[in-house]
């Protein structure tokens, strides 16, 4: 096999519900820039309206998924090299951190993580419920389980998401 002949890695990218996921299209970029495969995974509450579905399928070639498979039914991605969840939620952390896997996307993110699969992680939660007890205690299991941590985001006027900083926390030597 050849280098032309490679396949490009394959990321998971898991979008929850925040405003912020409206710009998911910006990653989406970033990623195939940097010779990623794209697939996206989405929280039920994010598939009403939060981001342009058409918009990811398109650029992605891929269906995005956010309902498990039926018995039989094949697989539409690959295994993943890595998983980015961004913007991720206090829900979405919570739930995963606890290991309660009732929708595809934190159900994938608890196989992922026991995998051993790099991780990154962009938060998108309020100062208020950052300070949540059971907030600070899913941030440090899931930093236990080698997942890693952007920079968190408030939503303050003017602050920037940071989208390809999540990839830097996923890619070999960019850690």
């Amino acid at each position: 096999m050849t280098e032309q002949d490679e396949i490009p890695p394959f990321l998971y990218v898991v979008v929850c519900a925040a405003g912020i996921a409206a710009d998911v299209g910006k990653l989406i970029t970033a990623a195939q820039e940097r010779e990623w495969q794209v697939g996206v995974i989405a929280t039920p509450t994010a598939m009403n309206g939060f981001f342009d579905t058409a918009a990811v399928e398109a650029a992605t070639g891929h269906p995005i998924r956010f309902a498990w498979r039926r018995p039989g039914e094949p697989r539409p991605f690959p295994d993943p090299d890595a998983v980015v969840v961004a913007p991720a939620t206090f829900n979405t952390i919570n739930k995963w951190a606890a290991g309660i896997a009732d929708t595809l996307a934190v159900g994938t993110l608890c196989e992922v993580a026991g995998r051993g699969v790099p991780i990154g992680v962009l938060t998108c939660v309020s100062d208020d419920l950052a300070g949540h007890p059971a907030y600070q205690d899913s941030l440090i299991r899931l930093r236990g389980m080698g997942v890693r941590f952007g920079h968190p985001y408030q939503g303050a006027e003017g602050e920037e998401f940071g989208w390809e900083r999540a990839l830097d926390l996923v890619e070999p030597g960019r850690r």
